[in-house]
């Protein structure tokens, strides 16, 4: 008898226990639905407060319902909606949801559940739902694309070449690219970045060409991004990059088609930031931002020596000032017996030393180009040579500066405009003080230590964990064919051995034999 009391005892408890479990289950769904409700009317309430949403609700024939109709004036295209969308669902009507398909002739209708409409009305999508039913909703592609029409490029213009240039519109400007490479294995994988801007980011690289770990590697930066607002892919490069606190920009950003769609045959992988007209290249190495896209439509000849003069203009733009500062300070004997004479009359009467003397005419030189950068573009020239003569001459005249440092800080910075790429030009302007400081310091040999711990910076800087300075250091012969001199097309072999390229060897072309007799 006491083992049927307890065997009763033990399972009046189970039913208690299951019962008070699934009374427990039932609330936290009551309270999940409860919670989920709330966040859906708070979430209509915030759209509500906005004068470009609408909701309007209209009668439904086919079932005597009504249906609303939710979108964003600013973002949704009008006429499709007023042409297209509402006078067939007003003349037909509809049963249910998956029948708009079949009524609209509209591609791109994704029907999903209620709580997603946030991500699709915000791309300028039109919700389409039953009056009533708040778990699902249609939701019809009506973009309204409002942007720049393609133009010529303003930073990286071109004589012979293409006059085509990014915009800020993410398809067309993936439209640029497949154009130029119509293929199938330009794979295109897009990302969501940016906590408020959404921002659309595409990474774009050849499937069988790129290396998979680059990929990987950008793929898993973007991924770990987390930032407010991405306006710019320039905000991508600064987060994304080996180094954030480096000069030096380490992933090339382009405007030209053209360019992105050549660095993509070289295994490369190519960034693509919605709003903004420039597109990023990496990994990437240092001597790639003193080559212009226009080195490869004339003769290699030609394209090799005018390689040669950037490189040689960037070098005097640097060291020019500070040999100047170092010889007038510490090394007379270094200045020609000729020369002399001209350096002692045009600095007797300045009161200055030379290294205050240059640093004064550098400063105002860097004054003149963010005034002309920063003011309209009439304006702003005016400025620029307006300013440069009457500022030049009165500092002359007035005793401050000599006439040869002029005439050398005006080459100098005349030189550092050589360079194709804007943010490469902006790293030579900021390396001239720490050389004019040195060279101040020690002379000669303090420009040579700042050199020396130049490189040995640069010697550690990485593009996607590749080596920066390659194919300087590491050597690299093959991919000195295209580096300081440009090689035929039929020299060049072999794709560049920093990019891991799953094919290395290139398709090149083959002697043509002569058809006429000479």
């Amino acid at each position: 008898m006491r083992g049927w009391l307890s065997w009763y005892k033990d399972l009046k408890k189970k039913n208690n226990d299951k019962k008070q479990n699934g009374d427990l289950k039932k609330n936290v769904s009551l309270e999940q639905q409860n919670s989920q409700n709330q966040s859906q009317k708070q979430a209509k309430s915030v759209f509500e407060l906005s004068n470009d949403y609408k909701e309007i609700i209209y009668p439904n024939k086919a079932t005597g319902e009504e249906f609303v109709v939710s979108y964003y004036m600013s973002l949704s295209e009008s006429k499709i909606i007023e042409q297209f969308i509402l006078p067939k669902l007003l003349e037909h009507g509809f049963e249910k949801l998956e029948d708009l398909p079949t009524i609209l002739s509209i591609p791109g209708i994704e029907i999903s559940d209620f709580s997603c409409r946030e991500e699709h009305l915000l791309r300028g999508s039109v919700e389409i739902r039953i009056r009533g039913d708040e778990k699902k909703a249609a939701y019809l592609q009506a973009n309204k694309n409002i942007g720049r029409n393609i133009a010529a490029p303003e930073v990286e213009f071109s004589v012979i070449g293409p006059k085509e240039a990014f915009v800020e519109s993410y398809v067309q400007n993936i439209n640029l690219l497949r154009k130029r490479l119509p293929i199938k294995e330009l794979v295109i994988i897009e990302k969501t970045i940016g906590y408020y801007s959404k921002t659309k980011v595409g990474v774009a690289y050849i499937k069988g060409l790129a290396n998979e770990e680059n990929v990987n590697t950008v793929i898993q930066r973007l991924d770990n991004m987390e930032y407010d607002n991405i306006p710019d892919s320039s905000f991508i490069e600064q987060i994304i990059t080996d180094q954030h606190n480096s000069p030096f920009p380490l992933a090339l950003d382009t405007e030209r088609p053209d360019r992105a769609a050549s660095v993509l045959t070289e295994g490369k992988i190519v960034i693509i930031s919605d709003g903004s007209p420039h597109v990023l290249i990496a990994p990437t190495t240092l001597i790639e931002f003193f080559s212009s896209f226009d080195d490869y439509l004339t003769n290699w000849m030609l394209a090799s020596f005018f390689r040669v003069i950037r490189l040689f203009s960037v070098a005097f733009s640097i060291f020019i000032t500070p040999i100047y500062v170092a010889a007038l300070t510490y090394h007379y004997e270094l200045i020609p017996g000729d020369l002399m004479g001209t350096l002692v009359a045009s600095r007797q009467v300045v009161p200055l030393p030379p290294f205050f003397e240059a640093l004064f005419l550098e400063l105002v030189i860097e004054l003149l180009r963010e005034a002309g950068a920063r003011l309209p573009t009439k304006v702003g020239q005016t400025i620029g040579i307006v300013g440069g003569i009457v500022i030049g001459t009165a500092s002359v005249e007035a005793g401050l500066t000599s006439n040869v440092l002029l005439i050398l800080i005006a080459l100098a910075a005349l030189a550092s405009f050589t360079t194709p790429v804007y943010k490469i030009g902006n790293a030579i302007r900021v390396l001239r003080f720490p050389f004019l400081l040195f060279a101040e310091l020690w002379g000669i040999l303090g420009i040579v230590y700042c050199f020396a711990w130049l490189m040995a910076y640069t010697l550690n800087l990485t593009s996607l964990g590749r080596p920066f300075l390659e194919p300087l250091f590491p050597p690299r012969l093959t991919d000195f064919r295209d580096a300081i001199f440009r090689l035929p097309f039929r020299r060049q072999t072999r794709r560049p051995m920093f990019t891991r390229t799953k094919q290395p060897n290139k398709i090149i072309p083959k002697d043509l034999k002569k058809d006429i007799d000479e």
